[in-house]
């Protein structure tokens, strides 16, 4: 089981993934050499990883659940292609070793040759059920999952919070080619200082430090913590695809994604409308939760249940021997 200070640091992350470590000291009572360490410990367990993200909606991507059924020859050779590849950012496998969940981004006017298109034409693939991701539940301070316990109180994590900025009046804007070294490095470590980043790009870092800004401020950037519940105790994953009637669509969907074990809640299209993902302790904990949280939302009209066997990818890591590592380190 997690630590309790462990608990608040990830938490803390969870809301602020650049928050100095002697803030979050501030916050819970901590001295700041020992949150470093902490933090320290969980990323080099592979338990934790912060990562920049570049927003895909610059390159006018969707995101795509897609349900790829294999035979289970065929499963680890198709696994490996897919998750090398940038626009999956999350792939896993059910239970069963038939099927393969994976999130792609790519834009609606799929190209002949991007991944949706050349999937059903690959000879591994029995079939494939391709859902669109048409909104995404949860704000700042409940989307995070946080059934690992040891949580941040309410006026912790509002002293964390930082202030929502404002969207940028032209949306987001495609990085410039001077700022690649810099997106790339985030993407190895997102949590990186401005004084080490400047040392690795060739800059000061006072201009590092400006451009930081300039690329969250207008949404190009964002930020992304991977977390491996497997290392801190939660070994059952569960991808529920859940049915409720339109008109009660979002307030279900908030519902559920308040809930400790929710680690994401997505409206999707497809025969089911709501895509979670509970993340839990052992069987009896799932079990436990469908049957008291879930079963107290009186508008959910079925759901279907899939368990994750295998996790592959997350956001910006690979999951390899059980730790999440870069996916350039791999």
């Amino acid at each position: 089981m997690i630590a309790p200070l462990d608990g608040k640091i990830l938490h803390a992350l969870q809301l602020s993934p650049r928050v100095s470590f002697r803030r979050i000291g501030e916050v819970i009572g901590a001295p700041e050499q020992t949150v470093a360490r902490r933090y320290r410990k969980l990323r080099h367990d592979g338990a934790v990883r912060v990562i920049g993200v570049v927003n895909p909606q610059i390159f006018g991507e969707a995101q795509w659940v897609v349900r790829v059924h294999a035979k289970p020859d065929d499963l680890p050779r198709l696994s490996e292609a897919l998750v090398r590849r940038r626009e999956v950012t999350h792939a896993n496998v059910l239970s069963g070793w038939t099927e393969l969940v994976c999130v792609i981004r790519a834009p609606l006017g799929d190209s002949a040759d991007g991944l949706l298109q050349r999937l059903p034409r690959t000879s591994a693939v029995l079939s494939l059920d391709i859902d669109l991701v048409l909104h995404e539940f949860g704000d700042a301070t409940g989307a995070a999952w946080t059934a690992y316990g040891h949580t941040l109180t309410a006026e912790e994590a509002r002293q964390l919070v930082p202030p929502p900025a404002s969207a940028p009046p032209s949306g987001p804007v495609a990085p410039r080619e001077e700022d690649l070294p810099l997106i790339e490095a985030l993407a190895e470590d997102g949590r990186a200082p401005h004084a080490r980043l400047a040392e690795h790009i060739g800059w000061s870092s006072a201009r590092v430090k400006r451009r930081l800004a300039a690329l969250e401020a207008s949404a190009t950037l964002t930020y992304d913590v991977d977390v491996l519940p497997d290392r801190l105790g939660f070994g059952v994953n569960a991808m529920l695809w859940l049915t409720t009637a339109p008109s009660h669509l979002a307030e279900v969907a908030e519902q559920i994604a308040a809930h400790p074990e929710i680690a994401s809640v997505s409206a999707i299209s497809g025969r089911n409308n709501l895509m979670a993902i509970a993340i839990c302790r052992d069987v009896e904990h799932l079990y436990s939760y469908l049957t008291r949280q879930l079963a107290a939302i009186d508008r959910v009209q079925g759901y279907d249940i899939s368990i994750r066997t295998q996790r592959l990818k997350q956001a910006g890591s690979l999951v390899t021997g059980g730790r999440l590592v870069s996916v350039r380190r791999s």
